[in-house]
């Protein structure tokens, strides 16, 4: 089957869900992932869009015109601090739009809320056709695959699902063999990216590099091919911010490249069977 891939809105943030998909289907992509629920970083565009019927309106026309298609929207985060109810909105327009997924993480220490808020999400998803993806991140209240896999455990919905970010496996310590464990059938697209083998001690360099200086695939020293060939062949969103390689690119022709390098990576090292030397950076 053919590998299929997706832009993630962080690796363009500053454009707009319109701008996004436009770039996305000029540059050969299959799907597009939209951040259509704010985590309120400063280069976030705020356009209205859940609001914005002629938005939708205007996106639904570029969907079918294009050929591109919406894979996921995000980020449902569960904390304290958000109500699962003020992302049904999110849910409707996803809807309207043929979306398939919702990311969700969880940013809260107490277990049994977290379990609980987020088969709330999952049942608010469900009139939707939506499935709910739940991705660990080391920064965040669950932060492990063991974590993820206990919290899809105990709330136990059938539209739930994970969501392996490769940057936030390696940097949580991840072992690909643990992959092997996990239901097939809980894999429905994965995050791809790279990123120097080192992982940073200071939370604040975690963060920079996760938010503005992820690699080309490839590029880095983590091990992609032994986490790709351990998951069914999903969509790949290609989530690699770099602020300083957009800045001098443009949105478009680094999006072109994330896609050109995430091809050849496939082509040399997995479709193919050659073994890449990880490298100790």
């Amino acid at each position: 089957m053919a590998r299929q891939f997706s832009l993630a809105h962080l690796t363009a943030i500053g454009c707009s869900p319109l701008e996004l998909t436009l770039i996305a289907a000029r540059c050969g992509y299959d799907f597009v992932s939209l951040r259509t629920i704010q985590m309120g970083l400063p280069e976030e565009t705020n356009d209205g869009l859940l609001n914005d019927k002629r938005m939708v309106k205007e996106l639904k026309g570029v969907f079918k015109q294009t050929g591109i298609q919406l894979l996921d929207i995000e980020l449902a985060r569960i904390s304290e601090e958000h109500d699962p109810k003020s992302y049904v909105p999110a849910f409707e327009a996803a809807a309207e739009l043929g979306g398939r997924h919702v990311l969700s993480s969880i940013w809260t220490n107490d277990r049994n809320y977290a379990v609980d808020r987020f088969a709330e999400l999952c049942e608010l998803a469900k009139p939707y056709g939506l499935t709910v993806e739940l991705e660990f991140v080391p920064i965040a209240g669950i932060n492990t695959l063991q974590g993820a896999v206990d919290i899809l455990e105990k709330a136990k919905q059938d539209n739930a699902g994970l969501m392996i970010d490769i940057h936030h496996f390696h940097r949580a310590n991840g072992r690909t063999e643990e992959l092997e464990k996990v239901p097939q059938t809980w894999f429905r697209y994965c995050h791809l990216c790279d990123a120097p083998r080192l992982i940073p001690k200071e939370k604040d360099e975690m963060v920079r590099t996760l938010r503005e200086e992820r690699l080309y695939v490839g590029e880095g020293g983590i091990d992609v091919a032994g986490i790709i060939n351990r998951i069914p062949n999903v969509p790949y969103s290609l989530e690699i911010p770099h602020k300083k390689r957009a800045q001098k690119l443009g949105y478009e022709a680094f999006a072109k490249r994330c896609l050109e390098t995430a091809k050849e990576y496939f082509s040399t090292y997995i479709d193919k069977g050659s073994v890449k030397n990880v490298k100790a950076n």
